[in-house]
């Protein structure tokens, strides 16, 4: 019976977030998302709302932790925020995302590895998928000859993730962060890959 009760506790339901079409939207995947989380809150602050992380792009309704961990759904994990782009852009936030993690690393971050922590973003209109196209082709020259890995998919749903992993590091100051997961300039990036730093936006 106890162990019953565990197995429904560690693969407790998450729920699909619904989407209002009059707002923006950023869901952004780049390694485990207790980091990324943290990198977005501290760059931003209150210039993004809502800020949540969970999972997107894979084939089971309704993943858990657990069975996104095992690689199971194909899930990336991923923060997923609203945005002002009258405040700030949606191409300043891809700037801001190939800055805070490495985009050659394919399916893994620092030790991390697995395609739930692939770098990813999931556009939510064509416009957006033309920026992200645009942004990604400015900085690839700064990682020199190692490609970006980063995947573009459509997005169709983002699942809450478990209430315990959203905010995760403010609760946990001395949890898990990927060590890869901190904000760079673009003439670090260009001079550790032996590439070029692109223009400014």
């Amino acid at each position: 019976m106890l162990k019953n009760i565990l197995n429904l506790f560690q693969q407790a339901k998450t729920k699909d977030l619904p989407i209002d079409m009059t707002k923006s939207y950023a869901t952004l995947g780049a390694g485990c998302f207790w980091g990324v989380e943290k990198s977005f809150r501290k760059k931003y602050g209150a210039s993004i709302q809502n800020i949540r992380v969970g999972y997107a792009g894979g084939s089971k309704e309704s993943p858990s932790y657990r069975e996104v961990c095992n690689g199971d759904t194909f899930h990336a994990e991923v923060v997923h925020f609203e945005f002002d782009p009258s405040q700030t852009s949606y191409e300043h936030i891809l700037d801001f995302f190939f800055r805070m993690h490495d985009p050659t690393t394919l399916n893994r971050q620092g030790g991390d590895a697995g395609t739930q922590y692939r770098s990813a973003i999931f556009y939510h209109s064509d416009e957006q998928k033309a920026s992200a196209e645009k942004v990604i082709a400015r900085v690839q020259p700064a990682f020199g000859s190692n490609k970006v890995s980063t995947t573009l998919e459509p997005f169709s749903k983002f699942w809450d993730g478990e209430e315990y992993h959203q905010d995760y590091l403010a609760k946990n100051p001395h949890g898990y962060e990927c060590a890869t997961h901190f904000e760079r300039t673009w003439e670090k990036i260009a001079s550790t890959f032996q590439g070029t730093p692109p223009s400014n936006l």
